[in-house]
This record gives C-alpha cells, sequence and structure tokens, in this order.
C-alpha cells in the first residue's frame, strides 16, 4: 500500500515573487485598471462621481528612477482608494515623444554605423526613430507595472499619435490667428550640440571653475584708458559700447566719450545703464548685444547695433583673419594672445561662475539672435494667476505658490520652436521663391511683420517685403505670392512642452472628455511646475474653459542618503527595479511612502525597503493565524457587500451590537475602537495628502495593537465571537493596507473565507 506524501507546509516567510506578477495579471485580465468595469456598484439613481489623475508622460527614452516610483506609488494609493470608494477612478497614463532626448539617442546610434541624419534625409531619419520608438518606447510604462501602477493601459495615449498631433497643430494655428504667436529675430539659448534653441526653462545652471579677464579700452583722444572685466574675452569682437552705472562715481566723466575696441579697432562708446552691477570687476563692462541677453536689452534702450559674430555651430564669423571659422575656445585662445602682445590684459583671476547648460546634452549653450516662433505670455500668464490665487486649482504644498506666481509676473514671451526633425513640425508654408529659407544657425531668413488674416480659420499669412508665409493645417494647393512656386514647409518642430501643455485633453474622446477633464489631482514634481504645471493651466484655460485639474500636488524630492542629488553619473542613483527584483514591489512601495513624511526632500534609505519586507511577512503571517482559526462552519464572515448578508453573516454595524454579542471582552472593545479610529485618521491624512503619516499610523496598529496585543489575548479567548472579531479586524486592515500594498493584501483577501467575495480592488472601502 502506497504510503501518502505528508503535506508541505506553507513557508512562513512571503514571497512576492510567487505573488506579485500573477496578481497583477489577474486584475489586468479582469479589466479592473478600467474606470467603467471596476467602480463598484451603486445604488439605483445614484450618480457616480469620477476621480482622474493624469501620469506626467514619461519621456519614451526614459527608464523608471525614484522620481517616477515616488509620483506613480502616491498616484496608485489615490487611485485604489479611490475606486474602493466608489468613485469611478481613471488613472490616464501615456508617453512624451520627447523630442531631443529621442533624436539624440537615434543620431547617437547612426553615428555608431558611421551615418548621420542628414545622410538619411528628415523622412528616413523619422522612420529610424519610430523604429526606436516601437522597440524601446514603452518600457518604461512596462516599469511602472512591475511597481503595482492601476493604471488605465487601454487609455494609454503618446504625444505623436494622430489625434494628439492635430490637436497640437491645431492649437498653433489657434494661438497664430489669436496673434499670441509671433516671428522675429531675438536673443534665445542656442545648444551647438542639439543644433537648436531652447526655451529659458529648459536651461540648467552649473558652477564651473574659469577665468576672470581684466582688458584695457583704450580711450579715444585720450592715453588713457577703461578697464572691463569679462569671463568670455573672444566676444569683445563683437562689443557695441562699454557700459557703467550712471550712480558709479569713478566713471562718471568717461560717459559719453569713445574707447577704441581692441583687436577689432571700432570706435564704440562708454553708455551708462543702471542694470551694470559696479561690484562686478572693475564695474564697467563690455556690451556685446548679439551674445547676451542682459546686453541685449542694453542695446535696445540705447540703440546699439549688434554684431554678430558666433554662428549656430558654435564657429566664429565676420571677424576677419583673426578668428574667422575658429571654435569659440580656439578664438579665446588667439585673442588672449593678441591682448597680451599689445599689452591689453591688466591680469587674469580664477573666477567660479554659473554657467548656462543644455538639460538634454549638458552642452555650454550660447546665447545668440535668432529667427524664432515665440509665444506671447502676458495674457495666458494672467489668467493663470488668476486662476490659482481664485483657488480654482490647488497647488499644494502652498509654499510653492509664491515662486510660482514670481515666475507668471516676470515671465518673458517663449521661444516655440526648435531646429530639429522629430516632433511636431510647425505647420507653416514658406513661399519657395523667396530668398535662402535658412541659414546656418537654423535661421530662416524670412521675418514675421504684422499678421493679414485670410478669410479662412485654419490659414493665416504674414509677410514682410518679399518673403511670406502661410500658417495653414493644409498645404496650400497654390502660393499665393509668386503664383507659380510649390510653397515648403518649415522645417523646425514645436518644443516639446508646447504639446505637453495639451495633456490633459489632447487625443481623448469627447466621451472621456465629458467623464474625465477637469481631473482631480495632478501629481508631479518640483522642477517641472512652471516648465509643464503652468502651461497646462493655461491652455486648459484657453481651449477648454477651465483649469484641468483641481490639485497640483507637488511631491517630495528623493535625494540619496547624503543630501546629493541622485544621478547615476554621480553614482548617487537608486534603480526601484533593482529592489522591486530584492524585496517585492509592495516592500518598495512601502519604503518609498514610508520615508514621505511630509518634508520637500527625502534622503533616501534602503532600510525603510528592508522594514517594508519585515512588515509584509508580519502581516502575511498574522493572516495565516487568523485564517487557521477559522474552522468552524458557524462563522459566515463579513462580506464587505451592502445588503448580501443572511441571516448568521456577522453585521458590519458597530452601532448595533458587534455579531449580536451583548458583552465583550475589555480587548475586544479596545480593538475595535482603536480599529475604526485608525481607519478614520489614514482615511484623514489620504484625504490631505499626508501619505507617510497614514502609512505609519497603519503600521503601528496592526504591528502593535493587532499582533502584539490582541492576537495574544484572542489565544486565550477561544470562542467564536472572537474568531469574528479578528477575522473583521485583519479584513478591515488589509482594505486600509491595499493602496500601499496592493498585491500582498490581495493575496490575502483571496485566502479569507468572506461569503459573496469579489477582489479587494473593487472592494467597499
Amino acid at each position: 500500500m502506497e504510503q501518502s506524501q505528508p503535506k508541505k507546509e506553507e513557508s512562513s516567510a512571503y514571497d512576492p515573487k510567487s505573488v506579485e506578477s500573477r496578481i497583477y495579471e489577474e486584475w489586468m485580465r479582469r479589466g479592473f485598471f478600467a474606470p467603467d468595469k471596476s467602480s463598484p456598484s451603486t445604488s439605483s439613481g445614484t450618480k457616480i462621481k469620477n476621480f482622474t489623475i493624469l501620469l506626467p508622460p514619461p519621456n519614451i527614452t526614459g527608464n523608471l528612477h525614484m522620481g517616477h516610483a515616488l509620483n506613480a506609488t502616491i498616484s496608485d494609493i489615490l487611485i485604489r482608494y479611490h475606486r474602493m470608494r466608489g468613485y469611478r477612478a481613471a488613472w490616464l497614463p501615456g508617453i512624451d515623444h520627447a523630442g531631443i532626448a529621442a533624436q539624440n539617442i537615434v543620431e547617437k546610434n547612426l553615428r555608431k554605423e558611421g551615418v548621420s541624419r542628414f545622410d538619411l534625409g528628415r523622412e528616413k531619419f523619422i522612420e529610424k526613430v519610430w523604429e526606436w520608438k516601437n522597440k524601446y518606447g514603452n518600457i518604461i510604462l512596462d516599469q511602472l507595472k512591475r511597481l503595482g501602477a492601476s493604471a488605465d493601459w487601454s487609455r494609454a495615449r503618446f504625444t505623436m499619435d494622430p489625434a494628439y498631433s492635430e490637436q497640437v497643430l491645431k492649437a498653433f494655428v489657434h494661438y497664430y490667428e489669436k496673434g499670441l504667436i509671433y516671428r522675429g529675430k531675438r536673443m534665445v539659448s542656442w545648444c551647438v550640440r542639439c543644433g537648436t534653441s531652447l526655451s529659458d526653462l529648459e536651461i540648467e545652471y552649473k558652477e564651473e571653475a574659469g577665468k576672470l579677464y581684466f582688458i584695457k579700452y583704450p580711450l579715444v583722444g585720450d592715453a588713457g584708458n577703461i578697464v572691463v572685466a569679462t569671463t568670455r574675452p573672444e566676444t569683445l569682437l563683437g562689443d557695441a559700447a562699454v557700459a557703467v552705472n550712471p550712480k558709479d562715481k569713478r566713471y562718471k566723466n568717461l560717459i559719453g566719450q569713445k574707447v577704441r575696441l581692441p583687436i577689432v579697432d571700432r570706435e564704440i562708446p562708454i553708455i551708462a545703464d543702471s542694470a551694470i552691477d559696479m561690484s562686478f570687476g572693475t564695474g564697467a563692462v563690455k556690451v556685446t548685444p548679439a551674445h547676451d541677453q542682459l546686453d541685449n536689452e542694453i542695446a535696445a534702450r540705447h540703440d546699439l547695433p549688434a554684431y554678430e559674430i558666433i554662428n549656430g555651430r558654435g564657429r566664429m564669423q565676420g571677424v576677419g583673419a583673426v578668428c574667422d571659422g575658429f571654435k569659440i575656445a580656439e578664438c579665446r585662445e588667439k585673442v588672449i594672445a593678441e591682448l597680451q602682445g599689445k599689452n591689453l590684459i591688466e591680469k587674469i583671476e580664477d573666477y567660479k561662475h554659473n554657467v548656462a547648460k543644455c538639460y538634454r546634452c549638458d552642452s555650454t549653450l550660447e546665447p545668440l539672435l535668432s529667427n524664432q516662433w515665440f509665444m506671447k505670455m502676458d495674457k495666458l500668464a494672467a489668467a493663470t494667476i488668476k486662476t490659482v490665487k481664485a483657488g480654482k486649482t490647488k497647488i499644494l504644498p502652498k509654499n510653492f505658490g509664491k515662486p510660482f506666481f514670481v515666475w507668471l509676473e516676470n515671465i518673458r514671451d517663449w521661444c516655440i520652436s526648435r531646429q530639429i526633425w522629430w516632433g511636431h513640425q510647425l505647420p507653416v508654408w514658406f513661399c519657395a521663391s523667396a530668398s535662402s529659407l535658412r541659414g546656418a544657425s537654423g535661421d530662416e531668413a524670412i521675418s514675421h511683420n504684422d499678421n493679414v488674416r485670410l478669410p479662412r480659420s485654419n490659414q493665416s499669412i504674414g509677410a514682410r517685403n518679399d518673403n511670406t508665409f502661410i500658417v495653414s493645417l493644409a498645404k496650400p494647393a497654390a502660393c499665393p505670392f509668386c503664383k507659380t512656386c510649390e510653397m515648403k514647409r518649415s522645417e523646425d518642430v514645436l518644443d516639446t512642452w508646447f504639446s505637453s501643455a495639451l495633456w490633459p485633453f489632447a487625443g481623448l474622446s469627447e466621451e472621456d472628455l465629458d467623464k474625465f477633464y477637469p481631473s482631480a489631482v495632478l501629481v508631479t514634481a518640483r522642477d517641472i511646475i512652471n516648465l509643464w504645471v503652468g502651461r497646462m493651466i493655461f491652455s486648459g484655460l484657453e481651449f477648454m474653459g477651465k483649469s484641468p485639474f483641481h490639485i497640483a500636488l507637488i511631491h517630495a524630492t528623493v535625494l540619496a542618503k547624503d543630501g546629493r542629488r541622485m544621478s547615476k553619473s554621480l553614482g548617487t542613483g537608486v534603480d526601484p527595479l533593482e529592489l522591486v527584483e530584492k524585496y517585492g514591489a509592495d516592500a518598495t512601495r512601502f519604503g518609498i511612502i514610508w520615508q514621505a513624511m511630509g518634508g520637500q526632500d527625502i534622503r533616501w534609505d534602503e532600510n525603510a525597503v528592508m522594514a517594508g519586507k519585515k512588515f509584509a511577512n508580519k502581516i502575511w503571517n498574522a493572516s495565516k493565524f487568523v485564517t487557521g482559526r477559522m474552522g468552524s462552519p458557524s462563522i459566515n464572515p463579513p462580506t464587505g457587500q451592502a445588503g448580501s448578508g443572511t441571516k448568521d453573516s456577522y453585521s458590519l454595524s458597530l452601532s448595533k451590537g458587534y455579531l449580536g454579542v451583548k458583552s465583550k471582552t475589555s480587548a475586544d472593545k479596545q480593538i475595535l475602537a482603536k480599529l475604526k479610529s485608525v481607519k478614520k485618521a489614514v482615511e484623514g491624512d489620504i484625504k490631505k495628502y499626508n501619505f507617510g503619516p497614514a502609512l505609519h499610523t497603519a503600521y503601528d496598529f496592526f504591528w502593535h495593537d493587532f499582533c502584539d496585543v490582541y492576537l495574544e489575548t484572542s489565544k486565550n479567548q477561544l470562542d467564536e465571537n472572537t474568531n469574528a472579531i479578528l477575522l473583521h479586524t485583519l479584513f478591515e486592515l488589509i482594505k486600509i493596507l491595499h493602496p500601499f500594498m496592493p498585491h500582498l493584501t490581495e493575496e490575502i483577501y483571496q485566502r479569507l473565507p468572506l461569503k459573496n467575495k469579489t477582489w479587494l480592488i473593487v472592494e467597499k472601502w
């Protein structure tokens, strides 16, 4: 007779690898993330409330980092909580095309093959980017799934989807026809590496060790000179003046005189302007209008000429044999050598200063005059300020409101055109018969003047002298100017943030707009408040008539343990997926939120994730203890479904006498009372976006009150009433913990002996 094998006991340690992917796949298979399928049933005639969150669309070039993980965990807590509260909870995900970043990656890959984008041409290059996107672009969304993000992936959008792109181009035409978009030659920050202009908000400043050069400018008709201090001696070749502060007594007698510009031998004036900092260097500075923003503003006030001596490739131009064709650094060496040879350098000092860098490739930016497209911001900024101050959109924490208003109140027009190929190509058409459409720096020779509008809503015209263009969604059938050419489309694309500003509504169906616009909460990082949050607000007001979200929740910044920013290059980065692999998604989520205690910076400590893993084991073993006592067939635990119980079902209403028991032990009363207060406290903290305190409260109650006290006491109360209280308390606790640790709590829920059981993700809170 064959002997039966002894039953293998289940491990006391919770194994997330055997649970998390299986549970997540079941949620996906059953469609619980789709808001229309997952909303708990409501009584007849009751209108379901909507609760929407927009996922800040990560770049297609990105991988999950700790900032993403924090953002996604906070959003998922809110979505899961509101889903259980009976809301139609929609978390709308998607990805951004990341114009400059994506183009850089594909170009880098092409260089390995010895090919440039210019070898391929625009059309073939765009095909290459799409190939790359289709292969790698959804990686970060898959990584968010591993974290347990319950977003409605069926509604995932991409900022280059046809429907989305159409709305982006319509927005451009709308703003242009309204007179808010114009074209002109203005000072921009230019990235030589990326070959494009950037907006003010795309600049990062890094402190670098440099030199401060003190250069003698000889006075005309006088034996003396005036000494100016500069960090960029090569730009003196484009100087138009020397400026001093009118209050500076040292130079009072020199204002109005002229100096002879070294090397160039051009006479330029000494002017007075209050923008000059008397404490910098000697108090006298060189003014190079075409290559410095402040100098450009000074030049406008004093009607100075602008000499463009640096082109878009970062090489010198129009400076004769001295430096023509040289790179900027090479020209600097030549200029210094020549100045020293003429005894025109008084001294050179070490000097630390902030240098403008490209936010994408970290190259030093060049201030250049460039023909670009700009959006007028004064009226849009005023509408945004009014909306936020009226409380129609609240920025939380409130301390982020002040710098937001300062930015809006001092805002400059937004440079929205980029000289790259990957992105939304401007719906602008040029007369091919006009002179050279494009210069070396990407500037187009055609200038924009007053707009003359055509009588059609999708087409506008701009003209100056013989140079002409049309703004139109469709390619014009014939050129209205020369009457003969086939019009050429502008090669410029829109700033990625222009399309991202439409994220709350672009690409959504009319039905979804009715349900999910405006959204309830936007969860985002502080470094894109101006780049993205402000722009979404004025876009929503402009196109939808109302602000796109009620709350802009600015989450903490996750720093390395020593307080430095997280960075792979610095060796301070932490990969959340490695934590998920090592400890599990729930433990990782626990560790992230455990440290989010209200401050705006989190100094990352992996010990919090280890604590999350231990807590998961504690929950697992406590639930095994409780379910192990449910041996009596008369035990009919609460179902969590209103009106679904039978006469022998346990009641969830404590006010009517728990389980019909007229007398309870002191331990029973204490655990039930504490459970009630804890649930109320957690709910209150979630509503106030205090996620760390909410988790701490639930943790303390589960570990200490429930496990350390009541579970131990229950060992001496061997009756069905105690079993029922144990089961009820555990049931309520896993509901409380579900938004924070969803996979584990769902697995436990499926093991509980509940009648009419469904899935915890859609249980009633």
